[in-house]
C-alpha cells in the first residue's frame, strides 16, 4: 500500500515553507487572534458519515495572543530548493522528509504554518521579560526570563554546531527534567538536529538502540551514573561525537566529554551568522524531534514529530482550555514527568512556550514523595498527573483520613457526600448555576479548600490525567473534594491529545471532545453496541516512523487516517469513551472477545488492598487473573519492597490479620486476606456480563509490579506481553488442571458455573 499516490480524498493537504519575516509571523499568526470572549461554548459536536469533531474553534475562547516579532531568521536563500506540495505525500519514514500538511479551508486548520522558532521569538517579544523555568538549587529558588532561555538555547545550538552536529541527526538527553535538558532539546532543533528524549529508566542496551537508531552526534547525559549507560556502548555508536553531563561533577576527564559549564563556553563567542543561517532553512513540514515508544511489543518505534505538529498542536490545545497570557495571570506548570514522554513535553516545552507560561522543575525523587512538596511552593494554575500518581494521592489521603478523629471522618465524609452530588450535577449541565447550595459552600470552606491547599493545587484549574486508563474510583474521589481531573487522551502519533475534557465539555470517565474541530475521529468497523477502532484525522498527526515504512503503513491507512488500536465509542452527545485495546483484547478458546481493563477496574475496585490486577485467559478454557498486593517501594531503586504499605497494613487488621509484608500473606495463603479477596472476586463475578467473563482463579504474586522490574512502562502502563513472558511459569501452573471446587474462598480452584 502507499499512501503518496494522489492527495487525501476527504480534505484539502497542502506543504507550507517555514515563514521567512516577522512580517509573516504577523500575518500569519496574529491574524488568526478571534474575539470571542463573549460568545458561548455550546455548539453541537458534528458528526457527519460516522466522524465526530470538536466544538467550533470560533466558538472556544479566545487564542493566547501571538503578535508581531522583529525577524530574527534571515531570508531563505532563493537557491533553496523547495519541494512541489504535488511531489509529497502525507507520510515519510525518512528523517530528511517532508510531508504534506493536512490543511484546510478555514477553522484551525487553516493556520499558516511556522517553526518552533517562529513561535519562541514571538513569545520572547511579547513576554521577554516573565519567567519561563524555576528550579531549586538547595534551598534557593533561581528561574530563567524567556529572553534569557531563547539566548541559552541560541548558545547550545552553536555549541552543538561547534562539536560537530549535522543535519537530521539526533542529540540524546537522558536524565531527570531540568532547564539544562530543555535548552539542550530546543537548541538540538534550532540547530538543525533533532531532540530526542531517552527514558531515565533505560538499560544501557535500550539507551544504544535509540543512540543508533537516530545517528545520534551528542548525547547529554544528567550524572554519572547515565554517563556509565553511554560509556558501555559508545563503541558501538559509530556517530557518536561528544557527550556532556549536565549535572554534578565529572569524575574522571576524557576525551569529548564535557560538563555543560564547557559545553556552554563552546558556543558562547561563537558568530550568530552560520545558526541564523540553518535557522532560515527549518521548515514547518520537516521532522524536528522523535519521540521513541515505550517499546511494550518489540523494539521502540520512533515517532517523527515535524514542527507544525508540535507548534499547531499546542496553540489548538491552548486555546481549547483557555489558557491565559502572562499579561494577564500567568500560568505555571510543574515539570516531572519523563519528558522522553509526549505528554510531558506538550505541556512542560511547548504549551508553555506557546502560551509564555513558567515551568518549575520538580526534584528528582518527585515520585518518591517529594512532588507534593513542589506544588505547594510552585502552586501550579495547571497539572499534569498519570493515573498512578492520581492514585497515590487517593490512597494517601484515605490513609490520613482514617487516623483522624471520629468527628473529622464525618465531617469529610459528609462533606465528599455533598460535592459528589453538586459536581456529578454539574456534568452534565451546559449552564452551571450562578450559586451553589448553603451545604456545598459550608463543605468548600471546612474541606475542600483546605484539601486543595494540602496539596499545592489551591490555584490549580486544570487538572488532567492521561497515558493510561485510570479508575472512575478514583475520578469519584476527586470530584468529591471538588477536584474534577478532566482525561484527555491521544498517543505519541498525535503529538499527544487527541480528546479533552474541560469543564462543561466533561463526562465521568469520557475522555472529552476534539481539541479542535479540525480534528476528526473515526470508529472504524463498529460493532453492535458502537465500538469501534478509534482513528484521528488532523495537523498533529505525527510525519512516519524513523526507517519503518512498514510500520508506517500500519498505522496510516490509505486516505490518510492514523489507527489508534485502540477501541471506543461515542455517546449521543459525541463524548469519547476507550473501552479496551484491540492488541489487549482477551479472545478465549471459547471465542469470546473480552476486553480486561474494566473487568481489572472492578477488581482493584471491590479490592482496595490489591495495587495491580492483570486479567489472562487469551486462548484459554477460562480467565484467571494475576494480583499484586499494596507494598512500599525502595525510594533509590523503585523497585517493590516486601513490606505492605501503612494503608495495606490497616486494612489487613480489619480483615482480622496480623501481616505487616507481603511474604506473609502469600507463604501462609492467609485465610482472613484469602476469603475477602474471595469474596470481592464473587462481587465482581456477579455483574459479568457472561460466564465467559467471570474470572475463574486467581493468584497473588510475591511483588508488585513496577517499571524497574519492567512490568510496567515509564507512564506506569501495564506491559501486558511483557508481564505474560515474566510470569510464564505462575500462569502455566493456573491452567495446569481444572480442579473440582473445595472450597468458595480458595483461589486455586474454580467458582462454580453461574
Amino acid at each position: 500500500m502507499q499512501l503518496t499516490a494522489g492527495p487525501a480524498t476527504m480534505t484539502d493537504v497542502a506543504v507550507m515553507n517555514s515563514p521567512m519575516s516577522g512580517d509573516l509571523l504577523e500575518s500569519s499568526l496574529a491574524s488568526a487572534v478571534v474575539d470571542t470572549a463573549n460568545e458561548s461554548s455550546e455548539e453541537e459536536p458534528t458528526v457527519e458519515n460516522g466522524e465526530v469533531s470538536g466544538p467550533s474553534d470560533d466558538e472556544l475562547c479566545s487564542p493566547i495572543p501571538i503578535a508581531n516579532t522583529e525577524a530574527v531568521s534571515s531570508q531563505r536563500p532563493q537557491s533553496l530548493p523547495l519541494s512541489a506540495a504535488a511531489e509529497l505525500g502525507l507520510w515519510t519514514s525518512q528523517i530528511d522528509g517532508e510531508v504534506k500538511l493536512r490543511m484546510e479551508s478555514s477553522g484551525m486548520a487553516a493556520r499558516q504554518p511556522c517553526t518552533i522558532h517562529d513561535v519562541f521569538v514571538s513569545t520572547v517579544k511579547n513576554y521577554g521579560d516573565f519567567t519561563a523555568l524555576g528550579w531549586k538549587e538547595g534551598d534557593q529558588q533561581k528561574t530563567m526570563t524567556y529572553r534569557e532561555y531563547y539566548q541559552s538555547c541560541r548558545t547550545a545550538a552553536k555549541s552543538f554546531l561547534k562539536l560537530g552536529l549535522e543535519r537530521f541527526h539526533g542529540v540524546c538527553i537522558l536524565g531527570f527534567n531540568s532547564a539544562e535538558w530543555l535548552i539542550a532539546d530546543l537548541g538540538a532543533i534550532l540547530a538543525g538536529g533533532l531532540g530526542v528524549g531517552v527514558y531515565s529508566t533505560n538499560s544501557p542496551e535500550a539507551c544504544h538502540y535509540v543512540a543508533e537508531n537516530c545517528k545520534a552526534n551528542i548525547i547529554v547525559v544528567e550524572n554519572d551514573k547515565q554517563l556509565q549507560k553511554i560509556l558501555e556502548v559508545e563503541d558501538r555508536l559509530p556517530h557518536l561525537k561528544a557527550i556532556i553531563q549536565y549535572k554534578d561533577q565529572v569524575k574522571k576527564k576524557r576525551p569529548n566529554l564535557y560538563s555543560w559549564a564547557e559545553f556552554m563556553a563552546l558556543g558562547r563567542d561563537e558568530p550568530d551568522g552560520p545558526l541564523d543561517q540553518i535557522i532560515s532553512t527549518l521548515k514547518p513540514n520537516q521532522c524536528c524531534l522523535l519521540i521513541y515508544t515505550s517499546g511494550t511489543t518489540g523494539q521502540p518505534k520512533g515517532v517523527m514529530i515535524s514542527h507544525d505538529n508540535i507548534t499547531w498542536t499546542s496553540y489548538c490545545v491552548s486555546k481549547y482550555v483557555c489558557l491565559k497570557s502572562p499579561t494577564e495571570s500567568q500560568e505555571r506548570v510543574v515539570s516531572y514527568l519523563p519528558l522522553s514522554h509526549i505528554a510531558a513535553q506538550l505541556v512542560d516545552i511547548w504549551i508553555t512556550m506557546t502560551t509564555g507560561a513558567a515551568t518549575y522543575f520538580a526534584n528528582p525523587d518527585a515520585l518518591k514523595g517529594s512532588l507534593v512538596t513542589t506544588l505547594k511552593e510552585v502552586r501550579p494554575t495547571a497539572f499534569m498527573g498519570v493515573p498512578r500518581v492520581w492514585e497515590k494521592m487517593q490512597e494517601s489521603m484515605q490513609s490520613a483520613g482514617s487516623k483522624a478523629s471520629i468527628l473529622r471522618r464525618k465531617v469529610a465524609v459528609w462533606a465528599k457526600s455533598v460535592g459528589l452530588k453538586k459536581n456529578m450535577k454539574d456534568l452534565g449541565a451546559t449552564r452551571l448555576s450562578q450559586r451553589s447550595p448553603l451545604s456545598y459552600r459550608l463543605a468548600k470552606k471546612l474541606v475542600f479548600t483546605r484539601v486543595r491547599e494540602a496539596l499545592g493545587l489551591d490555584r490549580c484549574r486544570l487538572c488532567y490525567t492521561g497515558a493510561a486508563p485510570i479508575t472512575k474510583d478514583t475520578l469519584e474521589f476527586f470530584l468529591s473534594l471538588n477536584i474534577p481531573v478532566y482525561e484527555l487522551y491521544g498517543m505519541s502519533e498525535c503529538t499527544g491529545p487527541h480528546t479533552m475534557s474541560y469543564e462543561n465539555i466533561h463526562r465521568l470517565t469520557s475522555c472529552g471532545m476534539p481539541i479542535s474541530k479540525s480534528c476528526k475521529t473515526k470508529l472504524n468497523n463498529p460493532d453492535a453496541d458502537g465500538n469501534g477502532e478509534v482513528c484521528f484525522w488532523g495537523r498533529h498527526v505525527f510525519m512516519g516512523y524513523l526507517n519503518m515504512p512498514e510500520k508506517t503503513e500500519e498505522a496510516l491507512d490509505a486516505e490518510g487516517w492514523l489507527h489508534s488500536g485502540d477501541l471506543g465509542k461515542h455517546d449521543r452527545d459525541g463524548f469519547l469513551y476507550i473501552t479496551g485495546r484491540i492488541k489487549e483484547l482477551i479472545i478465549t478458546a471459547g471465542g469470546e472477545n473480552i476486553p480486561p481493563v474494566p473487568i481489572e477496574d472492578e477488581v482493584k475496585k471491590a479490592l482496595p488492598l490489591i495495587s495491580n490486577a492483570m486479567l489472562i485467559g487469551d486462548k484459554r478454557k477460562f480467565l484467571a487473573m494475576l494480583l499484586t498486593i499494596k507494598c512500599k517501594m525502595n525510594p533509590d531503586t523503585g523497585s517493590p519492597e516486601d513490606d505492605l504499605t501503612d494503608e495495606a497494613v490497616e486494612i489487613c487488621r480489619k480483615l482480622g490479620s496480623s501481616a505487616t509484608r507481603v511474604s506473609d500473606i502469600v507463604n501462609s495463603k492467609d485465610p482472613a486476606v484469602y476469603t475477602a479477596l474471595q469474596k470481592g472476586i464473587d462481587e465482581v463475578n456477579k455483574v459479568a456480563t457472561s460466564n465467559a467473563q467471570r474470572i475463574q482463579k486467581w493468584i497473588i504474586l510475591d511483588h508488585d509490579f513496577s517499571i524497574a522490574g519492567e512490568e510496567l512502562g515509564p507512564t506506569m502502563k501495564l506491559k501486558r506481553p511483557t508481564v505474560t513472558k515474566l510470569y510464564a511459569e505462575q500462569i502455566e501452573n493456573i491452567y495446569k488442571e481444572m480442579a473440582t471446587p473445595v472450597s468458595p474462598v480458595s483461589p486455586d480452584n474454580p467458582l462454580p458455573p453461574k
